[in-house]
């Protein structure tokens, strides 16, 4: 038991060394890192430690290998968060459903913060392209289908304008935690006695936008998450 111990602990290392190495170097996303025998020969690692702590920082998002063009530093998205969260919520059955309500709590929460800084800045434009979106709901629920594109595209160009990039990306990953648990809970993300109440909550905040009432915009931003309650009560 002891070789491997060592062994992941020289790969942690490599993995740190290699994250030290993007920041000294002021390595930015889309800059290429050095080959692996340049990596070897920079910070004293093994090929195979090097390899393996790359194989780690590729897992993590934090770098992306081109097979053929060699190795990038990404994006660095919420991917992994998402996909941890996702294994967290349905791994504990008993807890699961706790835990997605705390998800609806982290989406309303960063919603509701936003209140001041959305209210008076969504321009027509946006305004039109939000009611398109909420027409398309409406079309999906009058054929009896669920309209999950539609709720993200609607979520993702409410918040296009928002300064905060952070709040964004948190929001879209909170968003996909919960379009990808309820399913494997075997839940509708919008039950179908709820899709028509929740495409009112969807008019209702751009009413409130374009009224620039902030008060408004809280109420209906509670309205709708309000049937996302619903269901993970009832199924409780």
């Amino acid at each position: 038991m002891t070789a491997p111990r060592r062994s992941q602990t020289v790969t942690g290392a490599a993995v740190d060394a290699i994250k030290a190495y993007i920041r000294d170097a002021h390595l930015r996303p889309g800059d290429a890192l050095p080959t692996e025998a340049e990596l070897c020969d920079k910070l004293g690692y093994s090929r195979s430690s090097v390899r393996e702590a790359v194989r780690i920082l590729s897992a993590l998002d934090i770098v992306v290998v081109r097979h053929g063009h060699g190795t990038y530093v990404s994006d660095m998205s919420l991917q992994p968060l998402v996909n941890g969260l996702v294994f967290r919520t349905v791994l504990a059955a008993r807890e699961s459903l706790a835990f997605l309500g705390h998800v609806v709590d982290a989406r309303e929460a960063l919603d509701l913060s936003l209140a001041a800084e959305l209210t008076g800045a969504v321009d027509a434009a946006t305004l039109s392209e939000l009611e398109d979106i909420v027409d398309q709901m409406r079309s999906q629920v009058a054929q009896g289908r669920p309209f999950t594109d539609e709720d993200q595209r609607f979520h993702q160009l409410l918040l296009s304008g928002v300064d905060n990039t952070l709040i964004k990306e948190l929001s879209q990953a909170f968003w996909q935690v919960h379009a990808e648990v309820m399913p494997l809970l075997e839940m509708e993300v919008v039950a179908v006695e709820n899709r028509d109440r929740t495409v009112s909550a969807h008019q209702e905040i751009i009413d409130a936008l374009r009224a620039e009432d902030r008060t408004r915009f809280r109420a209906a931003i509670r309205s709708h998450y309000a049937p996302l309650r619903d269901v993970i009560s009832q199924s409780s």
